[in-house]
C-alpha cells in the first residue's frame, strides 16, 4: 500500500473502529433500557391495581363510616384515605417518568 494511501485509510479506519464500539455501546444501553421500562410497567401496573383496590376499600369504608361514626371521625377517616390517595398518585406519577 502506498503511504498516501495509508495517511487517507487509516484516519478512516479508525473512526470506523470508533462509530462501531459507539453502535455496540448505544445497542447494549438500548436492550438494558427496554428491561427497565418493561419492569417499570408491571411496576406501575401492580401499583394501578393496588390503587384500585384501595378506591374501592375507602368506597365501602365511607359506605359504613357513615352509618357507624360520628361526622367527625368521618371527617377525619376521609382526610386520612386522601392523603395515602394522593402519596399513591405521587407515586404513579414518578413512576410514569
Amino acid at each position: 500500500m502506498k503511504p498516501q494511501h495509508a495517511a487517507i485509510i487509516n484516519p478512516l479506519k479508525q473512526k470506523i473502529e470508533s462509530f462501531i464500539s459507539l453502535h455496540e455501546r448505544a445497542l447494549t444501553e438500548n436492550v438494558e433500557l427496554k428491561e427497565k421500562l418493561q419492569t417499570l410497567s408491571e411496576e406501575l401496573n401492580i401499583y394501578k391495581k393496588e390503587k384500585e383496590e384501595l378506591e374501592q376499600k375507602v368506597q365501602k369504608l365511607q359506605m359504613a363510616g357513615a352509618f357507624q361514626t360520628s361526622s367527625e371521625d368521618a371527617k377525619e377517616a376521609k382526610q386520612k384515605i386522601g392523603k395515602l390517595i394522593r402519596e399513591i398518585d405521587k407515586c404513579l406519577t414518578m413512576l410514569n417518568r
